[in-house]
């Protein structure tokens, strides 16, 4: 991120200047650019994190025996971990609770919301399915004694009910529901959960490292004309517009 940090410079230095902009050129950006060093490992350190928070056991491994850089964590609960994101993908939200009980029984009992959000998924799955009766049964003895002791709950228990009451869901208006969005958002949810359970940030580094990036050019635009980077996925500098 030398990049970054040449911009947070840049700040640093036109902050007594006068209203109008400076304008740095190609040859000055890119020779700054080049006095900045960044670790090779620290980069490696960066991707190993990045691999192991969202889950590519396989690339990670090959990554370490690449690079020689080790991840912090034991890369076969990795595999552990995106079996439970997956079967909670697919639907299977029951065989995603024993795998999560099977891996630390503790993260669904000190985490009462992860574990009402999983049984509302169990919930949603049945509705999707057609099991009207077995929906109403499990909802009245699973998830309304945790409503009640919870405002919140209860108001998310009462939406996921109402799907019940419409034969169109598409024409529902708690139909997003039902869409394959909300399974994916239980699935990040328990990642998430299990991720801190093992001491791990939640969240990887890098997408952290590049909204740095797009603030600081931000702040800079309003003082400077300076080549700038507008396609993060290519990193190319566009020369400033003046």
């Amino acid at each position: 991120m030398s990049l970054f940090w040449f911009v947070v410079g840049q700040l640093a230095s036109t902050e007594t200047m006068s209203t109008s902009k400076k304008v740095i050129t190609r040859d000055e950006w890119e020779k700054k650019l080049n006095d900045v060093k960044i670790r090779k490992e620290d980069m490696n350190k960066l991707v190993m994190n990045f691999l192991v928070t969202e889950g590519y056991v396989e690339a990670a491994e090959k990554f370490r025996v690449e690079s020689g850089t080790e991840p912090d964590i034991d890369l076969a609960t990795i595999t552990d971990r995106m079996a439970v994101k997956k079967a909670v993908q697919s639907g299977n939200v029951e065989d995603a609770i024993e795998k999560v009980n099977d891996l630390n029984p503790e993260i669904l009992d000190t985490n009462p919301q992860l574990f009402f959000h999983l049984q509302q998924q169990r919930l949603i799955e049945l509705i999707r399915n057609g099991k009207v009766e077995e929906a109403l049964e499990f909802a009245q003895e699973e998830l309304a004694p945790r409503g009640e002791e919870n405002q919140s709950f209860l108001e998310e228990l009462e939406r996921t009910v109402a799907l019940l009451a419409f034969e169109d869901v598409s024409n529902c208006p708690v139909g997003d529901l039902l869409d394959i969005s909300q399974r994916l958002k239980t699935a990040s949810e328990v990642n998430a959960a299990i991720l801190t359970s093992q001491s791990h940030e939640k969240d990887p580094k890098l997408p952290s490292l590049l909204k740095m990036l797009i603030w600081a050019q931000n702040q800079l635009d309003e003082k400077a004309a300076y080549p700038r980077i507008n396609d993060l996925s290519t990193a190319v500098l566009e020369d400033p517009s003046i």
